[in-house]
């Protein structure tokens, strides 16, 4: 499903440059089940933004599904984005003015599907995720955990191939965030290709591939 080659991301720092991504190559087929873990700065949110097509990289090349995404515009980034990608956030990114209902149907309302067809996905997803009996509240109404459920709803209600979940849980209390795991486990057994960043070896180490980043490189390497 994706593929990368020799991918390099560096920045230009107080006249040094630093490789966030060093020569990194990759291959994740679909339905896999990934973590990636490594200490701050080790490369592993800059892995998980060039894998949601977020940054482009310095050089290297980076397919998915085939298709080499190096060379497309911003408008053909957004649209297999929008196609193929989920993205779940430790801080959830939920729109505070908007419900629970409204936030998941944002993605759909952008893509320019009807009202009834939103909503009737919206309830689903939120009977689906256990939220459903607080659809119609505010995010600052919800508990952590309710947000999170939230932030995930959103991120599958256009079916992508691919979700990528950054510290998940790194905002939650333990049972919470076990609840959220245990969810996107099962979007994974239903074929959801899933990449977890954390630096919780008890979460990372629950992925049936673990890779560890060091210095912008893939450092390890562990198959369960």
């Amino acid at each position: 499903m994706i593929e990368l080659q020799q991918l390099n991301k560096h920045y230009a720092l107080g006249g040094q440059v630093v490789k966030a991504l060093d020569n990194v190559s990759l291959t994740i087929v679909q339905g896999e089940y990934l973590s990636v873990m490594g200490p701050s700065g080790s490369g592993k949110s800059t892995l998980l933004n060039a894998l949601g097509l977020l940054d482009r990289p310095t050089s290297g090349h980076l397919l998915l599904d085939g298709v080499e995404t190096t060379p497309l515009s911003d408008q053909g980034l957004t649209k297999l984005r929008a196609d193929k990608i989920g993205f779940v956030f430790q801080s959830y990114h939920l729109i505070p003015r908007l419900t629970a209902r409204e936030n998941i149907e944002l993605p759909m309302m952008l893509a320019g599907i009807s009202k009834k067809q939103r909503s009737e996905r919206a309830k689903e997803l939120a009977q689906r995720l256990g939220i459903e009996q607080r659809i119609d509240h505010l995010p600052n109404q919800l508990s952590g955990g309710q947000r999170q459920r939230v932030a995930i709803a959103r991120s599958i209600t256009m079916k992508p191939r691919l979700l990528l979940a950054d510290e998940p849980t790194g905002n939650l209390d333990s049972t919470s965030g076990t609840d959220v795991i245990h969810l996107l486990e099962e979007l994974n057994e239903q074929g959801i290709t899933l990449v977890v960043v954390t630096h919780d070896k008890n979460i990372g180490n629950r992925a049936k591939r673990q890779l560890v980043m060091v210095d912008g490189k893939i450092h390890a390497e562990k198959f369960k």
